[in-house]
């Protein structure tokens, strides 16, 4: 049964000159298209409510889980005081998960950046020094963090995620990380989760990615085992085609087997960096316990049979690259000609380097200004956006509608942090509203929720009914 909302209609008119998207409807340039959808504001506290472009949505679509960030001190994960969710259909908040703190320049423990479980009533956010552990451990810091589950149901049930380990007086625990994990991402069926990585012991060795399963070696008291997907060479130490850095990752396919993230590359010449989309095929029986933990003077290595890929060889990918939910896609940003950043589409398959065209990437998007915050819709049909703040859908199915981009928004608002609900029918962002309350100055960044017309927009871009 549909849940029903109360809305205030927003009517976006797009016109395809003067709103940034000039050349992206070719056929259509002296015609106005009308999109009509429905935006509404759901939380209003005096507090912030981060999505931070995470996996928000719960399973059943009814909450949206958030972190606090900003709301004292300062932006940094470190002040960030709580985990929380809000039920979409009354704005109801409820604190998730709130333990005790330091507030300032050095603070503790830090939580935020937190995602749903696809199908569990749990959350998974990051966890710095609990205020007993900073004498030991030192204050909050991207090194010097950890994953956390919480239980979804209010109750604050807590489970530790990742083992931290950063004696330097032997090896690294097997399955124990020693540094800091971040951004975790579940695989669709939950099984895996994905995340970048800071290593405390090894500095001279910039950020990777990682991932993490169950496993009956994980360390004591803790429920998975870590590994490293990546080895960067070290920080200006790489040859050319060396990735000295991992970042911007994100599940491919819904059971966990390919990982695709950005790579600092070296270039040709051995002097230049280029910035470059691969994919890290991680096979079902590929066995986390071979991966090295590494010890004091020795980086992680990961476990035998994992395999990467460079799909892209020129432009600078940017932003969080993102798999299609049927896994054979993946969607990312990369400047144009003229140095915007547009959205591509690959095949996971794929490479710039191909023989075949159809295995080769293709600009999906001709704004004239910055894409950002891209997430597909789970139909694979299209893939939004945020352009001067406001809310894309571009199409992405073969034919001659591909590249197609409307506007679902028309105004001044700067919409962030968009994210995309498992069914389909909502979308879900930030946007920083002043303190109507008491009339100060400061304002906070609320959620926004809108409700899509799935057959208008199908219809917009001639796409027909699944059966």
């Amino acid at each position: 049964m549909k849940r029903k909302l109360q809305y205030n209609s927003l009517t976006a008119f797009l016109w395809l000159t003067g709103l940034g998207l000039t050349g992206c409807i070719a056929e259509n340039q002296n015609r106005v298209l009308q999109i009509i959808m429905k935006e509404k504001q759901i939380s209003f506290s005096d507090k912030n409510h981060a999505l931070d472009n995470n996996d928000n949505f719960s399973p059943d679509d009814n909450f949206l889980c958030y972190d606090t960030r900003g709301t004292i001190f300062n932006e940094d994960i470190g002040n960030c005081k709580t985990i929380e969710k809000i039920e979409i259909a009354t704005g109801k908040e409820t604190i998730l998960y709130e333990p005790e703190s330091i507030t300032g320049e050095q603070a503790a423990p830090g939580v935020g950046a937190v995602s749903w479980h696809p199908s569990e009533e749990k959350a998974i956010f990051i966890h710095g020094p609990l205020l007993e552990e900073v004498k030991k451990r030192g204050y909050y810091d991207k090194p010097n963090r950890t994953g956390v589950e919480v239980s979804t149901d209010g109750k604050g049930a807590i489970t530790k995620v990742d083992m931290r380990n950063v004696s330097t007086e032997g090896p690294t625990i097997p399955g124990a990380q020693r540094g800091g994990t971040h951004r975790h991402e579940y695989s669709r069926n939950g099984k895996r989760i994905g995340f970048t990585y800071d290593d405390f012991l090894i500095t001279d060795i910039d950020r990777t990615i990682g991932y993490m399963e169950k496993n009956q070696d994980s360390p004591k008291g803790y429920t998975h085992y870590f590994s490293v997907i990546v080895k960067p060479a070290g920080k200006g130490k790489s040859k050319a085609g060396e990735i000295e850095k991992a970042y911007g990752d994100s599940w491919v396919d819904s059971v966990g087997t390919m990982r695709a993230f950005i790579g600092k590359v070296r270039a040709g010449n051995g002097l230049d960096y280029d910035t470059s989309l691969f994919v890290a095929d991680i096979p079902d029986d590929v066995d986390i316990t071979s991966a090295f933990s590494g010890d004091s003077d020795t980086y992680p290595e990961p476990p035998a049979g994992i395999q990467i890929r460079r799909l892209t060889y020129s432009g600078s990918v940017s932003g969080i690259v993102r798999g299609s939910a049927d896994g054979k896609r993946v969607a990312y940003l990369a400047s144009d000609k003229e140095g915007v950043k547009q959205i591509f589409v690959i095949d996971a398959d794929g490479s710039e380097l191909s023989s075949d065209k159809r295995k080769q990437p293709l600009q999906l998007s001709h704004f004239s200004n910055d894409a950002s915050c891209v997430r597909w819709h789970p139909s694979g049909n299209w893939v939004f956006s945020v352009v001067n703040g406001n809310i894309a859908a571009s199409c992405t199915k073969p034919g001659n509608n591909f590249g197609k981009s409307v506007m679902l928004t028309n105004d001044k608002q700067d919409r962030t942090q968009l994210v995309v609900s498992g069914n389909g029918e909502m979308l879900a962002y930030n946007i920083f509203q002043p303190n109507k309350n008491t009339g100060e100055e400061r304002g906070y960044m609320q959620i926004f929720v809108m409700e899509l017309t799935v057959d208008e927009l199908n219809d917009v871009f001639n796409i027909q009914k699944e059966k």
